[in-house]
């Protein structure tokens, strides 16, 4: 079997922010840019976990089309708020994070009390805005998964009466592009460099994203490759064997004994 060309050479770039870089792999193989560019893409984007907000209630409402005293926004539009809220949840169960706050002025993610068992990594999002003096009293329910889970698959009976249950987004990963480029590799000109750009909700450094995803890759192909290897029959070399004479007693007919010649 032909040996492709492996990439000689894989670099990790920081962006402009902590929530930026860029994977560089060259070069590659003619048509493995793209190859390795979308796997990468499709699991950065769907297959990490991280946290989210699954539901929440605010004191005084009872559902989404309730309104607050004193709050500028609609129930609505803070759901959609809440759920741009980047979270790190460290165990698996769901926590429920504390919001007092009293107006006028910005509500934002640095106001919700802090936990033990979770972390706001969003401060600066603004949740809503207080037009009065009226104190503001919210519960915010956050826990662990992976990828979009929609309200639908989502069981309402896991929560206090008058929760509001939400769609959540737990991937940590934002945003994922990637280019593919010709390369020369001696009097060759159509091998590739692929470049990966990511960016994160801050949970997670685009470094370790990447480093998850070619994991879960890994993982998959492996597994793949055992399966295929153990249905394969063995060629097992069959041994010659070769007549010799037994000895014999006195009176007792000779006879050959078939072994196994050794190589």
């Amino acid at each position: 079997m032909e040996n492709f060309l492996l990439p000689s050479k894989v670099e990790f770039h920081q962006g402009e922010t902590a929530l930026t870089g860029a994977l560089v792999i060259t070069p590659c193989f003619h048509g493995y840019g793209t190859t390795l560019g979308n796997a990468l893409r499709r699991v950065l984007l769907s297959s990490l976990s991280g946290g989210a907000v699954e539901a929440y209630k605010i004191k005084g409402t009872q559902h989404e089309f309730s309104t607050v005293e004193g709050v500028q926004e609609d129930i609505v539009e803070v759901m959609l708020n809440l759920k741009q809220l980047a979270v790190k949840v460290y165990g698996d169960e769901s926590v429920t994070l504390n919001l007092v706050k009293k107006g006028p002025g910005p509500v934002t993610g640095a106001d919700i009390e802090k936990n033990a068992n979770a972390e706001v990594v969003s401060k600066d999002l603004v949740i809503c805005n207080l037009t009065s003096n009226k104190t503001l009293e919210m519960e915010i329910i956050v826990g662990k998964g992976r990828g979009f889970v929609p309200v639908e698959e989502k069981d309402k009976k896991n929560y206090p009466l008058g929760t509001i249950v939400i769609d959540s987004v737990y991937t940590p990963v934002k945003d994922v592009g990637y280019k593919v480029e010709y390369t020369r590799v001696g009097d060759i000109t159509n091998y590739e460099k692929l470049t990966v750009n990511i960016e994160t909700n801050g949970t997670i450094s685009p470094e370790d994203a990447v480093n998850q995803s070619v994991k879960i890759l890994i993982d998959h192909f492996s597994i793949i490759l055992s399966s295929v290897a153990s249905t394969q029959p063995e060629n097992v070399a069959q041994e010659p064997e070769v007549a010799v004479d037994e000895p014999v007693e006195e009176g007792e007919t000779k006879t050959k004994k078939k072994v196994s010649k050794k190589k």
